[in-house]
């Protein structure tokens, strides 16, 4: 009897360890940034500031401009795919289909600016990023209005916020898409989306989570404290994470 007690003394013991290490692993991501279009200059800050994101919050991360990554064995490691300013057709029709799989797995996507000048005519990533970019006016200050902030990309953020930025015009708006940021279309010109135009929101798709914000084209973006913590939120968010 004695023995036995000791012996699921040791495998109680195991089973802890096992369980607090696991609770312990990192959360991988990959930020891939492949440009078949238009390249924005500000991806290089863009990198340099998420994979210091993802070092002061213990995520790991991992990037790359190669498409190859996008098979179904590569992707299991990773939680959520962020898709950096990407622009232009990136992936082949079996890529495609390898993240299909990956967000219907329950994973996460998170798009930042040009995201949505991509794949046009792949009809389930215009759903999963939300829109399709139109247009834009020359970069100048706007005001953004907080439209719900309860999702942690925007909970810390003024309820007006006046910053420099390009602004996007967007068709195909998935009207599933949940807004959480719009932008006062009085406040700059050029606008074309109306009362309600969108620049960030979230949804549920496909059985994974998504998160997107037209902010991020300029260099100066990316030393932003307010849109460094954005981002975090959207991380946080596709990611499951509190």
């Amino acid at each position: 009897m004695k023995k036995n007690y000791t012996l699921l003394s040791v495998l109680a013991l195991a089973f802890l360890c096992l369980s607090y290490s696991t609770s312990k692993k990192k959360v991988r991501l990959l930020m891939f940034s492949k440009t078949a279009g238009y390249r924005h200059a500000s991806i290089t800050k863009g990198k340099e500031a998420i994979r210091l994101l993802a070092e002061k919050n213990k995520f790991t991360i991992d990037t790359t401009e190669d498409a190859t990554y996008f098979t179904k064995k590569n992707l299991k490691k990773y939680a959520a795919v962020i898709f950096l300013s990407t622009t232009g057709d990136v992936l082949n029709e079996e890529q495609q289909k390898a993240f299909e799989n990956f967000i219907r797995s329950g994973k996460g996507f998170m798009g930042i600016h040009a995201a949505t000048d991509t794949e046009y005519d792949w009809p389930w990533f215009v759903k999963l990023v939300g829109a399709n970019f139109l247009n834009h006016p020359k970069p100048q200050k706007a005001k953004l209005i907080i439209s719900d902030n309860t999702n942690l990309s925007v909970m810390h953020l003024p309820a007006t916020w006046e910053r420099m930025d390009e602004w996007y015009n967007f068709k195909n708006i998935n009207p599933r898409i949940k807004v959480i940021m719009t932008i006062d279309v009085t406040s700059y010109d050029g606008g074309k989306n109306g009362a309600n135009h969108p620049m960030a929101w979230y949804h549920e798709y496909d059985g994974g989570r998504s998160f997107y914000t037209a902010l991020g084209h300029t260099d100066e973006s990316y030393t932003e404290p307010l849109f460094l913590q954005h981002l975090l939120g959207g991380i946080k968010y596709v990611t499951g994470l509190k």
